[in-house]
């Protein structure tokens, strides 16, 4: 009780030393309210699609050496050309060696010019970009809306959880550009959730999910939900179409 007593006491002792010190300051004068630490760091901004100075190349037409299968960690098995890294069917997702936790990325794509247009829910340019492994953002042909799937699936949702602001879909065989900030959710030692994950999603230059609230990791079927994890890789699912990908990179916050 006497320990728990004195802390009070520091902490009162604290508080007022620094009221007083706000007390003291003549508001009426500019510095007063000007702060000069810690100054940002210099970074050279993105221009004609080049990446930040900052920023971590995950692919850019190169190789492909920063990717890995995720079923068994192997290199990967997808097809590059031309500077581009396209899904190989019946092979499965790829993922970063990288892991990460609060980050911006920017990722390139195109869904095959001769993608299914109508009837197949599964082959139109079916793909997705899941944030730490577990968070899906949606890849599918939802140009002019012709498409069969519901519309928390369509491209820019978060698979079943929010249905985009707006559909800034290119057609098909053409360049598709997300802009992902995300912040990676925070736990509890015993496992809940003390802050959850968010996404703000920055499609063709159209702002399409602003600030959104995770519910949990993606189902198909069942209710999203979430469990404790820390940083993840960036992955991209093969789900029976050829989407090909260009220009990733990430900056880590």
């Amino acid at each position: 009780m006497k320990k728990i007593f004195l802390s009070a006491l520091l902490l009162i002792n604290t508080l007022l030393i620094y009221a007083q010190q706000a007390w003291e300051k003549d508001f009426t004068k500019p510095e007063a309210t000007e702060i000069n630490e810690p100054k940002p760091k210099i970074v050279r901004g993105s221009f004609n699609g080049a990446p930040p100075s900052d920023a971590i190349i995950l692919f850019n037409g190169e190789n492909m050496d920063n990717w890995v299968m995720k079923k068994d960690g192997s290199p990967s098995q997808w097809v590059l050309k031309n500077g581009v890294m396209t899904a190989k069917l019946g092979t499965g997702d790829i993922q970063s060696k990288q892991k990460f936790g609060n980050f911006q990325l920017h990722i390139e794509f195109k869904i095959p010019e001769d993608a299914p247009r109508s009837g197949d829910r599964n082959n139109s340019g079916n793909s997705g970009v899941f944030l730490q492994e577990r968070y899906e953002l949606q890849i599918f042909d939802s140009y002019q809306n012709e498409t069969p799937l519901y519309a928390n699936g369509q491209m820019g949702s978060i698979y079943k959880q929010v249905i985009p602001m707006a559909n800034a879909s290119s057609k098909p065989g053409e360049w598709n550009v997300f802009d992902v900030y995300y912040t990676q959710p925070q736990f509890r030692s015993n496992g809940s959730v003390e802050t959850p994950a968010y996404v703000t999603l920055v499609h063709n230059g159209v702002l399409t999910l602003n600030h959104f609230e995770i519910q949990g990791s993606s189902k198909y079927i069942g209710i999203p939900y979430y469990e404790p994890h820390g940083k993840g890789a960036i992955r991209l699912q093969e789900h029976g179409s050829e989407v090909s990908f260009r220009n990733i990179w990430v900056r880590e916050f």
